[in-house]
């Protein structure tokens, strides 16, 4: 089943019992966030707030909040129809007759792919055009108390290239400035904000046209790691499995995707920047201000009835986890076609996603693996990753400690980890030096096992360290004083215990050793705190410029001075949605809190 758009799909999950409609009145600011928080925790249902203070518009949140919505919203046809197409090549290079014959139920479906126009009156997000501080209507959420102010947190943000060369639809956060204006998140390796520097050297304004709701194969193309010049309109006709009616914009400009709840017609002039944020982002901190540049609104398009769609981030497992889960599922076929020798790819939402990568690659000849992980640093947002994980054994990418396991038996320190510095990092990344700046680090696990990994600690007491817990075969995390109390306690148990604690080829070094309960609570803490040239220890000795490290290797994964602050609700508004809790649920239809 695919949605044409959004309240078709709100309709089913109502009819499914997986819908909550919340009357009671709500406040933008804070309120909603929190309730959202607690429902998705819980894996609660999408939530409908039909009564939202300052603002005559519903709210619709937790949209894509568990694995089953998102296979609703999506079925198994994309996934499906993407294997075929991978698989084709195979048959159909060279086209012979024979095969496109054999192939022509493919063919035909992809016949299906494209844009198609229609008249003003097929096209409901036509139906009200307001140019009167369009923006001030809106019901933007204010998630954390830190916020720089209300952020639109689902624009689906269109752009072309001023020289005609193709169009990118993503999500960058948008905050309200004013009626009419807006902050631009275009962050590093952004395909608008490749848009926009092209524009800004030509000291043009590029226009812009930011969608809310539509199909929700919309939200899914406008957040996929496509290579850059594959176009994302064409990825929502794929998911849809038919053409996504677009309508003509009767004011000029670009056209507009006929289904959406609203669309915000304006443009991005060249050179103005101005600060944004903070922002408490999908990290679980606050991502800091900095000077952005600025969207300026002319006419805000919308339906009579428009539902305003919303998300709210913070420490995983948020919407962008099971969004992210689905396109991985749909994208990986692609991945041995883009980048020959990477069987497999996978990327971790409960880290952020670009903190770290892993991938099962081809090795059909010494150090092949390599080769593989430098292709994978260089290939569109991927170069963005800054701890990347190989092997070549076949192992469930997605569960992280057998991952872990696989590797870390055929690791070798003399030669299989490589540290970058002075690359560049995430903006939403803190632990660099400085902004978009930090380092990355390969770690190679390939061939037969070279040792057999320790399951229990029995070394003892260390000097300096609190407590012990193995995360996983050959993995332990250690506890002890705060990073500022002791910043040289990760070098110290290099110099002191590296021999006592041979057996361990990872030693982690955390505020709290409680992080080895799950994979989530591990893979937070770890890659959202720590930077791979600075924060990286071994003893080693230099050898033919290479460094030669021994084990163990110890990850400084602490809190340290300089980072954001950690994502916390704030008390009051905590009390009050647990005070106001039956209002939102009378009937307790979901009851958790």
């Amino acid at each position: 089943m695919s949605f044409p758009n959004l309240r078709a799909f709100l309709d089913v999950l109502r009819s499914e019992g997986d819908l909550a409609v919340i009357d009671a009145p709500v406040d933008p600011y804070l309120e909603i966030a929190e309730i959202h928080r607690r429902v998705i925790d819980e894996g609660g249902p999408a939530l409908l707030f039909t009564n939202v203070i300052g603002s005559a518009f519903p709210v619709v949140t937790n949209l894509f909040g568990t694995t089953r919505r998102v296979d609703l919203a999506f079925g198994p046809k994309p996934e499906a129809f993407m294997k075929r197409v991978i698989a084709a090549k195979d048959t159909m290079l060279p086209p012979t007759p024979k095969a496109l014959w054999k192939e022509k139920e493919l063919i035909f479906d992809l016949l299906k792919v494209g844009l198609k126009t229609v008249p003003r009156s097929q096209a409901p997000v036509l139906d009200v055009c307001d140019r009167q501080e369009p923006l001030a209507k809106l019901p933007a959420l204010t998630s954390w108390q830190e916020d720089g102010g209300p952020f639109v947190t689902l624009p689906l943000v269109y752009t072309e290239h001023p020289d005609g060369h193709g169009h990118n639809l993503g999500m960058y956060r948008m905050q309200l400035f004013d009626g009419h204006t807006t902050g631009m998140h275009w962050q590093i390796h952004k395909g608008g904000g490749f848009h926009y520097h092209e524009a800004e050297k030509r000291n043009r304004p590029l226009p812009v046209t930011v969608f809310l709701g539509g199909p929700p194969a919309l939200i899914a193309s406008a957040i996929a790691p496509v290579p850059e010049h594959l176009p994302e309109l064409l990825l929502t006709s794929l998911i849809l499995g038919r053409k996504l009616p677009m309508a003509d914009n009767p004011l000029g400009g670009h056209r507009l995707v006929a289904e959406a709840e609203f669309a915000i017609c304006g443009e991005v002039p060249p050179h103005e920047r101005r600060p944004e944020g903070p922002f408490g982002d999908h990290y679980g901190y606050y991502s800091l201000q900095h000077d952005f540049p600025v969207f300026k609104v002319r006419h805000m398009f919308h339906r009579k009835d428009a539902i305003y769609p919303a998300t709210v981030v913070g420490k995983p497992r948020q919407e962008d986890y099971y969004l992210g889960e689905f396109l991985q599922r749909l994208l990986s076929p692609a991945f041995p076609m883009a980048m020959p020798g990477v069987r497999d790819l996978w990327t971790y939402a409960e880290t952020g996603f670009h903190p770290l990568a892993a991938a099962v690659v081809r090795e059909s000849y010494s150090r092949e693996a390599l080769g593989s992980a430098f292709r994978i640093l260089g290939e569109g947002q991927l170069s963005l990753t800054k701890f990347l994980i190989v092997t070549d054994r076949p192992v469930d990418l997605a569960d992280f400690r057998a991952l872990l396991t696989t590797v870390l038996e055929r690791f070798d320190p003399h030669a299989d980890l490589f540290v970058f510095d002075n690359t560049s990092h995430d903006t939403l990344d803190y632990t660099g030096l400085r902004l978009n700046h930090g380092s990355k680090a390969v770690l190679l696990g390939t061939g037969d096992p070279v040792r057999e990994l320790p399951h229990v600690y029995t070394e003892g007491r260390l000097d300096g360290i609190a407590d012990a817990k193995p995360y996983a075969p050959g993995c332990l995390v250690v506890s002890g004083s705060s990073y500022k109390d002791d910043p040289e306690l990760a070098r110290r148990i290099c110099e002191r215990h590296g021999e006592k604690l041979k057996r361990w080829p990872l030693v982690v070094l955390a505020d709290d050793t409680g992080i080895v309960r799950g994979q989530t609570p591990f893979l937070w803490t770890v890659f959202t705190r720590f930077n791979p040239a600075t924060d990286m220890y071994a003893q080693g000795t230099v050898s033919r410029h290479r460094i030669r490290y021994e084990l163990p290797i110890v990850i400084d994964a602490r809190m340290k001075p300089g980072y954001p602050d950690e994502l916390i609700p704030r008390d009051d508004i905590v009390e009050k949605v647990s005070a106001r809790w039956r209002d939102y649920f009378p009937s307790g239809s979901f009851s958790k809190r």
